[in-house]
């Protein structure tokens, strides 16, 4: 019986089984948008993606995302792994960039290969929006944790690239492994504001040479915890560079994520803020996992 190509992906992955997973659906234009959501949710990742054709248009491939709740405008991981799966099982060329059109618009993604041969997949997010700021009593308890966890350096703040998140600045390894969303009173609280997710952060690393550790939920898009989370990482490259969080406007970090849940992951970032302007760069591997039909 012939079903629906995909294939199974690790994005943010410096090995197999690591990273955040991701199906990847071809040439699925005939599968309606109800269809897609049950297949997403029968998968059971962050996210699964819908290459509508193997066709180009406008000199980008149609693609839909999809979390097991409802469809996204923009994901991260998704856009790195959508555009690998492309290049590899439907070019089947080295070409160095493929765009992908998504709700958002047409994004970009470049292969940048590395002197050990493998190659690091980049996206250029849209520019970040940065928007309203909140007060550290309000947010600590709907992460079970304390005011005093949180760094008063830096702002909390709502930042989009296509999907926004609030990011959450806290002071310590300890608290960022500590913090776990109150359901409930989190959903309560999102209701009427465009962040949806959190993004827990702190310049703690479990690794040595990384940067930056955290974490990010999103039970809002039926995710408790995402391994790696690239449109989080996508505002939080633009975040850093505004706040001058390594002490300038251009920064070059290693964020590790995924710990706390056995998905141990690695996000490249990289920023300059010019004039007021933030370009951003968020990269990573990816590793073909399987491949199958869906009936």
């Amino acid at each position: 019986m012939k079903g629906t190509i995909f294939n199974i992906v690790d994005v943010f992955a410096e090995e197999k089984c690591a990273g955040n997973q991701l199906a990847v659906f071809r040439d699925a234009g005939g599968l309606a948008g109800d269809t897609m959501q049950k297949i997403a949710k029968e998968m059971g990742f962050s996210e699964t993606t819908f290459i509508l054709s193997n066709a180009e248009r406008d000199g980008g491939y149609d693609v839909r995302i999809f979390t097991p709740a409802a469809e996204v405008p923009f994901a991260g991981h998704p856009t790195l792994g959508t555009a690998y799966v492309i290049r590899h099982e439907i070019v089947k060329n080295a070409v160095r960039r493929v765009n992908l059109n998504l709700k958002v618009g047409q994004i970009p993604v470049a292969f940048e290969r590395q002197a050990d041969g493998e190659d690091i997949v980049w996206m250029t997010p849209k520019e970040a929006v940065f928007g309203e700021t909140f007060d550290r009593r309000e947010i600590a308890p709907l992460l079970t944790l304390d005011a005093d966890d949180i760094d008063p350096d830096y702002p909390i703040q709502s930042v989009s690239t296509g999907l926004p998140f609030v990011l959450l600045p806290l002071r310590s390894l300890e608290a960022v492994r500590r913090a776990k969303v109150v359901k409930d009173k989190w959903l309560d609280w999102v209701k009427d504001r465009q962040a949806k997710m959190v993004f827990v952060f702190c310049r703690e690393t479990v690794r040595p040479g990384n940067h930056v550790h955290a974490r990010a939920f999103a039970d809002y898009y039926g995710i408790v915890e995402d391994p790696a989370t690239g449109s989080a990482n996508s505002c939080f490259a633009a975040y850093l560079a505004k706040h001058r969080y390594s002490g300038s406007g251009e920064i070059d970090v290693r964020v590790e994520q995924g710990y706390e849940i056995g998905r141990p992951s690695l996000i490249y970032l990289k920023a300059q803020d010019r004039d007021g302007t933030i370009h951003v760069g968020v990269g990573g591997k990816v590793v073909m996992i399987a491949q199958g039909s869906f009936l």
